[in-house]
């Protein structure tokens, strides 16, 4: 998505320890217009997918999942990281290993909201080690739900989850991968620019 790999040239900032930061337009201000194109990006990928629902994880991933669902014209369901009152009865849970955090969570979600007859989208902002899709795999397969697939905006090639997941037989789509970066000159090189495509 050109649009998208535009953008990240223009605004990311590139940190020690491999982080891309995207806070600009996409997980702390974000850029709406912008993501109106990332939903309909997603729901041209998944136009087959035949989804009832996109799952997302608190909180970067939300306001994304709720502008691609607009395309989709399904609910928005996120796992809270972490129980409230207002999630009472029966969840269900998974541990989630944070890459930007360093920690691990525990994900909720209610049952009421996600279970056998669903056909389930997984979104979220970034790719890194697999470990947020993971659990939220885990959530959808203990739930009963159907998978669909996983859409990412931008995911880190030069990172192992992607390729894991995708052994798996996961579907799926990343709108921008980035293969390297160079926080010394600021370069960005994406998966198709390397492979000539």
């Amino acid at each position: 998505m050109e649009l998208l790999k535009d953008r990240i040239r223009k605004d990311g900032k590139i940190k020690a320890g491999n982080i891309l930061k995207v806070d600009s337009f996409l997980n702390h201000q974000m850029d709406t217009d912008l993501f109106t194109e990332i939903g309909k990006e997603f729901k041209r990928r998944f136009q087959d997918a035949e989804v009832t629902k996109i799952l997302t994880i608190e909180a970067s991933g939300i306001g994304i999942a709720c502008i691609a669902a607009q395309s989709f014209r399904v609910p928005v369901v996120f796992a809270k990281k972490t129980q409230t009152k207002n999630i009472a009865g029966d969840v269900y849970t998974t541990k989630v290993q944070s890459y930007t955090h360093g920690r691990i969570y525990d994900i909720i979600v209610a049952k009421e909201f996600l279970g056998k007859g669903d056909k389930v989208l997984l979104i979220d902002d970034f790719l890194a080690n697999g470990k947020a899709l993971e659990g939220l795999i885990d959530l959808v397969e203990v739930s009963g739900a159907e998978l669909a697939g996983a859409g990412i905006v931008i995911e880190k090639g030069f990172q192992a989850g992607g390729d894991a997941l995708r052994k798996r037989g996961i579907r799926l789509e990343s709108l921008a991968i980035v293969e390297s970066m160079d926080e010394k000159t600021g370069s960005i090189v994406f998966r198709d620019e390397k492979a000539g495509v």
